[in-house]
């Protein structure tokens, strides 16, 4: 059931909650944490390990912290550096709260026990095709796979049916994609959940004879803009982005829904933890439980990071093609095996 609330009684509640909880002994908040949580003046400091877009979380804290008073430091990296420097902290790291842009980076410190459960206010706000069936975490924002192509050497009818189809002898040389980055290990990461591993191997094979690497997905688009290559596999908030800006790197670019449940019409969960081992758990708890409530969720609406709102009932920004529109498959987040794809893509020859 989704939770309508005010922000502020809800940051109120969730630290009377770990209020609560400290009393019964779990020992994790510290009195200012916990004061900062309630709004007090005396807001205490969380650390965010961060692989969100920098300017995104910006606009979250900056929100969170006039609201609650709650100082937050932010350390940036991407999804694998961030994931990989927690494990490796273990109980010692400094890390309150981890978001990421995709999924598998979170699953990877879930499977190294290193979350807590996420408060209960935080998960009734996001409806449960967007965070993992564990509650060790949750979705907090979500990217749509796209195929974005140059209309005057495509038609319609010239599109593949399905994102498999991008294996296949007639597509070879046509397409871009960065094979490096997460944003395409995480649809790789789908493609594994949604067909196994037999199925992801060959198309891995096949994509590695037809397509051309570039690095990062704005480069992907760039070059189907200036006609080095007819389409792109990205993620469907790089387009938006520069159509809002000055149109210059997709004036010559469509995106192109797969739908259909098929593994190219994949929505990626961006994700949010609470670590296990934070000093500060209600403030930490209470930042993510603002992320994902109306004010927070407005951010994404409203702002220009083009990425969608999934939680509190709040509506994808009106220039996108609604969630309910994209018949994306379902995949647990919470099953992606981010180690999986390295070791089939290093084998394939693309890492």
């Amino acid at each position: 059931m989704k939770i309508r609330t005010n922000a502020l009684a809800g940051i109120a509640l969730a630290a009377t909650a770990a209020l609560g909880l400290a009393a019964c002994g779990s020992g994790s908040s510290t009195p200012a944490a916990s004061s900062a949580a309630a709004g007090g003046s005396n807001a205490g400091e969380i650390t965010v390990y961060n692989a969100q877009h920098e300017s995104l979380t910006k606009e979250w804290i900056d929100a969170f912290t006039a609201e609650t008073g709650v100082k937050v430091t932010l350390r940036q990296g991407s999804d694998t550096e961030m994931s990989n420097q927690i494990i490796q902290e273990g109980a010692a790291s400094p890390a309150d709260v981890f978001l990421t842009e995709n999924s598998p980076a979170m699953a990877q410190v879930e499977n190294a026990g290193l979350f807590a459960d996420v408060d209960t206010a935080t998960i009734d706000q996001v409806p449960a095709e967007y965070r993992p069936s564990t509650g060790k975490w949750t979705g907090i924002a979500a990217r749509s796979t796209v195929l974005v192509y140059d209309k005057a050497k495509l038609s319609e009818d010239q599109l593949p049916k399905s994102m498999l189809d991008l294996a296949k002898p007639e597509w070879k040389g046509k397409w871009a994609a960065s094979p490096s980055g997460a944003d395409f290990q995480a649809i790789v990461s789908a493609l594994l959940e949604l067909k196994g591993e037999a199925a992801a191997e060959e198309w891995l094979k096949g994509m590695k004879e037809n397509f051309k690497a570039y690095k990062g997905n704005s480069t992907a688009m760039k070059a189907v803009n200036a006609g080095e290559v007819d389409a792109a596999l990205i993620y469907h908030y790089y387009y938006y982005g520069d159509q809002a800006k000055t149109g210059e790197n997709s004036k010559n670019v469509t995106p192109y829904y797969f739908k259909n449940q098929d593994p190219g019409a994949f929505v990626s969960v961006s994700g949010g933890g609470v670590l296990k081992s934070s000093k500060n758990a209600a403030a930490a708890q209470s930042f993510l439980k603002f992320i994902t409530g109306k004010k927070g969720q407005e951010v994404l609406q409203k702002g220009n990071s083009f990425e969608y709102a999934i939680a509190s009932d709040v509506p994808a920004n009106d220039k996108l093609v609604p969630l309910t529109e994209l018949q994306a498959p379902t995949v647990d987040p919470a099953k992606l095996n981010s180690e999986k794809v390295t070791e089939l893509m290093t084998k394939a020859g693309l890492l």
